[in-house]
Parts: C-alpha cells; sequence; structure tokens
C-alpha cells in the first residue's frame, strides 16, 4: 500500500457558488426521460446524520493534464486554471499521481479507463472498436470485427498525403450521419457497414473480417504524412475497396461542397483503426460489490460500461466537445446515486481541444470541468449524503505540443467526505503536485480498489505492475 504524505499549510475558504438546479428526474436505469430543471437559490448547508451507504463518484476530465509551457511561465494548463474546486479536493484529501498506461500498451482513454475502472487492460483489452460497438448496442460474434471509423480530412500535398484534420473540423452529427447513410448505400454490404455515432466517430463493423491488420489512431498522424498508414489497408483488400468507394461517395457529396464554400474542413475521407473483436468483462457489481453507472457522451465509454453491466445513462446536451452539457451530467450523476453506489463522470472537452492544439480552449474546458462539474457536485452531493468519496483525475495526459496522448503518469485527488475534515494547506492540484507526492499507483486498477476501499480479484496482477 502507498505511503501518504502530511501537509500543512494555512486554511483558507473555499465556497461553492453555483446555481441549485432540480434533479434529473429521469429512470436511470433506463437513461431515457430528460431530467425536469428547475432553478433557485443556492442550497442551505444542513448538518444531518450519515445518510447510509458511502456513494463514490469518479470525475474524469479526458486528457487534461499536460507538460509545463513556456508560454505560461514553464507551468501546465492545470495550475494556471482557475480550479477553486479541484484546490479544495486536493487541499483536504490526498494527491498523487498513477500510471494509467501499462507499459507497451497505446496511451488511449478505452485503455485507461477500462484500468481505472478496475479491469486490467493487459488481460481483458481487445481494441477500441469493439468497445464503441457496445455502446452502440451492436451485437458482436465471435467472428466479428469492429473498428472505430473517423471521418477525417485528408489533403493531398506534392508526394504526399497529409492529415489536415482527424475530425473533419468536428463536423456536425446530422452532416455526418447523412454522409455515413450515403456510404452505406453505395459501398455497403452484408458483410462490412458504417454504424453512425456523433460528430466524426463512428463504427465500421467487419462480419467474418480480420483484425490483425495495423492500424493507427488518426488524432496521432495530425499534419503529418499518412500515405504509410493509408497503404496499411492493401493488406486487405476487400477493406482497401469499401474505403476508397467511401471517398468517392465523400468526394462528390453536397454537404461537403456547401462546407468548402463555407471554408469549413470537409469529410473526404473514413478513417478505420482501433480494431478487435468482443471483449469480457466480469461485471461491474459482481466485481467490486457496488452497483455503477457511467456518464459520457462518447461511445467509448458508454461501450465500456455496457461490456461492465453498468447502467448507462444518456444526457441530453451532452456532445463530448467544450459546449457539452456539464450540469446536466452532475444532475443525473445525482439521480443515479439514489439508487447505484458508484457513478463516473466523464467530459471529453479538455482532450478534444488538447488535439486541436488550442491552449487558451484548453485552460477554458479545465475552468468549466471546475466550475460546472467539481463545484456544482459538490454543492449538489449534500442534498443526497454526507457520507460520500470523490475521485477526480484524468486517464492520460494531452499535451498541446505534440497534441496527442501521453502514456505519463497522471494525477488525481481523492477526497473522503468523513476521513478528509481537515484542511492541510492551500494545495493547487496540479502535475508537479502529484508528481512530488509519494503517493503513487503503478497501476488503474489498483488506484480504483484504494480508491473505493475493498481488494479486487486481480490475481497476479499487482504483483508483476511496475513503475
Amino acid at each position: 500500500m502507498p505511503k501518504k504524505k502530511k501537509q500543512e499549510g494555512i486554511e483558507v475558504e473555499a465556497e461553492v457558488k453555483t446555481q441549485k438546479k432540480g434533479r434529473a428526474k429521469s429512470q436511470v436505469d433506463e437513461g431515457t426521460k430528460e431530467p425536469t430543471q428547475t432553478k433557485g437559490l443556492k442550497k442551505k448547508k444542513e448538518k444531518h446524520e450519515p445518510t447510509g451507504p458511502k456513494k463514490y463518484i469518479m470525475l474524469i476530465g479526458d486528457g487534461m493534464g499536460d507538460f509545463m509551457i513556456k508560454e505560461l511561465g514553464w507551468k501546465t494548463p492545470l495550475e494556471v486554471a482557475i480550479t477553486p474546486g479541484l484546490d479544495f479536493l486536493a487541499s483536504y484529501g490526498e494527491v498523487g499521481s498513477c500510471q494509467t498506461i501499462p507499459h507497451g500498451m497505446h496511451p488511449g482513454s478505452d485503455v485507461a479507463i477500462m484500468g481505472l475502472l478496475g479491469y486490467p487492460p493487459e488481460e481483458k483489452y481487445t481494441g477500441r472498436g469493439p468497445i464503441e460497438a457496445y455502446a452502440r448496442g451492436i451485437e458482436l460474434k465471435p467472428e466479428d470485427v469492429a473498428y472505430r471509423c473517423n471521418l477525417v480530412t485528408l489533403r493531398v500535398e506534392g508526394d504526399e498525403l497529409i492529415m489536415e484534420d482527424y475530425s473533419a473540423g468536428h463536423i456536425d452529427t446530422e452532416s455526418a450521419i447523412e454522409l455515413i447513410e450515403a456510404i452505406n448505400r453505395v459501398a455497403g454490404t452484408d458483410k462490412i457497414e458504417i454504424v453512425p455515432g456523433v460528430s466524426y466517430r463512428h463504427i465500421l463493423i467487419w462480419r467474418g473480417g480480420s483484425g490483425g491488420l495495423q492500424t493507427y489512431p488518426p488524432h496521432d498522424l495530425i499534419g503529418k504524412n499518412v500515405w504509410f498508414a493509408f497503404q496499411a489497408y492493401d493488406e486487405e483488400p476487400y477493406l482497401k475497396e469499401f474505403i476508397l468507394k467511401a471517398i468517392a461517395v465523400l468526394e462528390k457529396h453536397p454537404i461537403n461542397q456547401q462546407r468548402k464554400l463555407e471554408n469549413k474542413p470537409v469529410a473526404n475521407a473514413i478513417w478505420p483503426w482501433g480494431q478487435g473483436r468482443a471483449p469480457d468483462l466480469e461485471p461491474f457489481e459482481k466485481k467490486c460489490g457496488l452497483k455503477g453507472a457511467v456518464i459520457s457522451a462518447v461511445d467509448l465509454i458508454k461501450g465500456l460500461g455496457r461490456l461492465a453491466k453498468m447502467t448507462v445513462i444518456e444526457v441530453p446536451g451532452a456532445t463530448g466537445y467544450i459546449d457539452t452539457n456539464y450540469e446536466g451530467k452532475v444532475d443525473y450523476a445525482i439521480t443515479a446515486l439514489e439508487t447505484h453506489d458508484f457513478v463516473l463522470i466523464h467530459v471529453e472537452a479538455p482532450d478534444e481541444v488538447s488535439h486541436e492544439g488550442n491552449l487558451e480552449l484548453k485552460i477554458k474546458a479545465i475552468d468549466e470541468f471546475d466550475r460546472r462539474v467539481v463545484r456544482y457536485l459538490l454543492e449538489r452531493i449534500v442534498e443526497l449524503t454526507d457520507n460520500y468519496r470523490i475521485l477526480a483525475c484524468c486517464d492520460h495526459l494531452t499535451p498541446i505540443s505534440i497534441r496527442t496522448h501521453s502514456t505519463k503518469p497522471v494525477p488525481f485527488v481523492i477526497y473522503d467526505s468523513k476521513l478528509h475534515t481537515k484542511k492541510k494547506g492551500d494545495i493547487k492540484f496540479c502535475e508537479r503536485v502529484a508528481y512530488e507526492s509519494p503517493l503513487y499507483f503503478p497501476s488503474g486498477p489498483e488506484l480504483f480498489s484504494y480508491f473505493i476501499e475493498r481488494p479486487l480479484k486481480l490475481g497476479e496482477y499487482a504483483e508483476h505492475a511496475e513503475r
């Protein structure tokens, strides 16, 4: 068990000043109804007896961590962002770091969050595609392969093929669905088709297909010559033919013609990657004794939830970008906690703007995550219980300087409403403080086990984890 460092300092007030909103009156087991929102005065702080079993809330600001940046005076976006909510958790709770990406594995959210939910990726991970397929309710037979499939913007420049935009300018979902449907009409068969998702994120299903192809995440190739990656599809002629037919459809489609006139990135190609067959995850409740739910706009997180037999809650207005419905996610989480023990709230925005290389928007995304998720949760949770435990972290770093994911350990903070009642000082939640702390976990499952205060059925896994 990791050792914990004692910190001392001067106490300061950290008051949450957000508007109280009405509870989400949805049937969270189905996640279908919209919440009834009401506006009112700030919640009154009332003392009451413990309201029952402890509630566990995991908050993930995707890609929130970063490297030190010269323009910020060699600080990180987390250090300069306005985060009184996270700082409150850090000042009272426990700050540390965790190696969420196992050695030799790709630093993706799929790998990282699978571990943060207590499942060793080395043993359970088969690929990103099948996880997202489950999010769409797609049934996969053992012989089927699912690919994540992006709508992307490619640019021919001399002899080079450049990945200009991995998201086709974060194309709107309505336009994306129309493009995908057009592709399926022309190129789809009973063996291969694309299932539409949100914005640029879709799923390609190849019934009885091959899963051995070497593919590359498009967000790792931004601004690079991708001929080598595109030519890799030559190893699977059936898939390559589908891709070429799709490109022909996209090139002539009226939506892309209009996007050209509006000077927007065109969705002129599909990019299949992250393929695999269906993984086998033990039900979350059976594994750790907690009834769990997940809240996210991203298919990847929904798919992990469904594979783990957790409740997947749909929140209206959750976009997976900086314009998402932050407060709505918290409202639905509070309602879910009336009948669940554990809720994961995932916010994609910091990661998306990091891939864009937009420093200003990354700082804003962190500000919003703190103000509209962390602080709002701290206000709302006391309406339900005074016995709760919060883990706030990122799944991986997405440094602005490289515009893709890093394998470096992530910062985290754990706050327990019953244990952490004495302030340790004015502590800023950031990478520097986390890396200086001796509280360190060599894997996501070990951090998860520590957070939920109980051992997991991990066999010999923990013995072999290395920093």
